[in-house]
């Protein structure tokens, strides 16, 4: 076990394997902790799996920790795919807000199918996701893994979409039983779109592309290593597993990587890259936030049970209809979104005072927190909030009075999201599985900038496009004429790529309804 000095005292954990010394110039070869040496071109053809330059996973490499943590026992997978809560560690306390924490790696890769797959692509992408978990512990320090399939997909199957096949065992919902829990994502009423032509961003100006992937492929892990072997294996590019000769995959043929979107989440990470970095806001990302915007969102009240989050509910809600979609039992929708952060905006000082961000990220009366009396330096205040429910009227609420801080009328991010996100008896309908990134993909010129790596387990599509609406809370702004800048976070965020997947349960998780064609 490695002891290293971190930015909260002394942190027992295991680095990342790739430890680089110096720069990426090639005069000297980065070191692993065994005493190898690994060259920059292998540097540079890992970073390409990951979909980050070099130079930021050689940092995230020196500025991550890999946490020590309990193996969880071996048992049966859960149905659920994502439903990883027994194999992390439980929630912790963090200036007095219980916090879960995932792995520290996200890794989504997005893919195309050359051809509709067959009932023996079928048995191989089993097989292949099979070999991936008999090689790795299904734990932090292992991997998950989650598949999930885009309406592309689905058009490929006999009659498409409209077909019998599809609509069959297609969940519906219960309220428009002629509607699919899938459809396509939209975008959504704050983002840069020939739909939304009054909608303009300060710097990143950039169109939603809806796109159409017909899969992705979640990975997470405590090591970027074991994201590499296995995206590269699972791709063709690779026949290596935990560091063993395993053959092929088979499926490099068939499945096409399009974009590879590497995110990391932990304690103070944010703050650690953009000083590598020379980010000119350093200084006032809370050094302690696992975020960039300097504000913990892993408060353990923030997510759904998995159960709930799935087509068919439990007691609390209950979106799609359970005559329909029987397949698909244990199933949900992901969405998955690109989003390019303005943080050179969003730290603007002395405009943006601690007050004012938190006003914006959580609600302006009562302010969760007023801060220190520096309203900069380190944040201004602290990164842990507590993420409290009490109606969904509180938005509309706040966005009629003038908040007591600034006389101004505010809409805050988690009020606005809290309209139409919980059950009657509050319970959370959704599983966020988010967090930050640092890299090149969308950004005009090419250079790397923070970004938010966003996806979201919900029973429907639907559900998720009316949570959208309820964040950006349009409506709400032009009844009460609650000025744009005081609209939550919607002017720091350009999403640069949407798209709806479906989550089949693990049983169907290879290439859904193939077998029934």
């Amino acid at each position: 076990m490695i002891v290293r000095a971190g930015r909260f005292g002394r942190e027992e954990g295991t680095l990342s394997r790739f430890e680089v010394r110096d720069g990426l110039d090639g005069s000297s070869p980065a070191t692993d902790l065994s005493g190898g040496t690994l060259t920059r071109r292998a540097l540079l053809q890992r970073a390409a799996v990951l979909g980050v330059s070099a130079s930021t996973l050689s940092a995230l490499d020196l500025l991550a920790s890999v946490p020590t943590r309990a193996e969880a026992a071996r048992s049966a997978l859960p149905q659920i795919q994502y439903a990883i809560e027994k194999y992390i560690p439980k929630a912790v306390t963090q200036e007095r807000v219980p916090v879960v924490f995932p792995p520290v790696y996200t890794l989504f890769a997005t893919c195309s199918l050359a051809r509709t797959p067959t009932s023996a692509d079928q048995e191989t992408l089993s097989q292949a996701l099979a070999e991936v978990e008999s090689s790795y512990p299904f734990s932090p320090s292992g991997v998950f893994a989650t598949v999930a399939y885009g309406v592309p997909y689905f058009e490929r199957l006999p009659g498409g979409m409209a077909g019998a096949l599809v609509s069959h065992n297609m969940p519906k919902l219960v309220n428009e039983p002629q509607r699919y829990a899938l459809e396509e994502a939209v975008p959504g009423p704050t983002d840069v779109s020939p739909l939304n032509p009054e909608v303009t961003k300060a710097r990143y100006n950039i169109p939603v592309q809806i796109e159409t992937n017909d899969m992705v492929i979640v990975l997470r892990s405590d090591s970027t290593e074991i994201l590499d072997e296995v995206l590269a294996w699972l791709s063709g590019e690779s026949s290596t597993l935990a560091g063993k000769d395993s053959g092929s995959s088979g499926l490099g043929g068939l499945m096409t990587v399009t974009s590879r979107r590497l995110m990391f989440l932990q304690m103070g990470l944010p703050r650690d890259v953009a000083e590598e970095q020379s980010l000119p806001y350093a200084g006032m990302i809370n050094p302690k936030s696992p975020m960039w915007m300097g504000f913990s969102s892993q408060q353990a009240k923030s997510s759904g049970k998995p159960k709930l989050t799935t087509f068919h509910g439990d007691k609390s809600a209950q979106l799609t209809d359970p005559r329909t979609g029987k397949y698909f039992a244990q199933g949900s929708i992901m969405h998955l979104s690109h989003v390019i952060m303005d943080l050179d905006q969003f730290y603007e000082a002395p405009k943006e005072t601690y007050q004012r961000r938190v006003a914006e990220m959580f609600s302006a009366d009562p302010l969760p927190s007023s801060g220190n009396a520096d309203q900069y330096t380190n944040g201004g205040g602290p990164a842990f909030l507590p993420n409290d429910f009490t109606t969904a009227n509180v938005a509309n609420l706040e966005a009629q009075e003038p908040a007591r801080f600034d006389g101004e009328r505010h809409i805050g991010h988690t009020t606005a999201l809290q309209r139409t996100t919980r059950a009657s008896d509050g319970s959370p309908i959704h599983i966020r599985a988010d967090g930050p990134g640092y890299d090149s993909l969308d950004v005009p010129g090419g250079g790397s900038l923070p970004k938010l790596h966003f996806s979201i387990f919900v029973p429907t599509a639907d559900f998720f496009a009316t949570m959208r609406r309820s964040q950006a809370s349009v409506d709400l702004a032009q009844k009460y004429n609650v000025p744009s800048q005081n609209l939550g976070i919607e002017r720091f965020l350009t999403a640069t790529r949407r798209q709806n997947f479906l989550v089949p349960p693990r049983r169907h998780r290879a290439f859904p309804l193939i077998e029934l064609a």
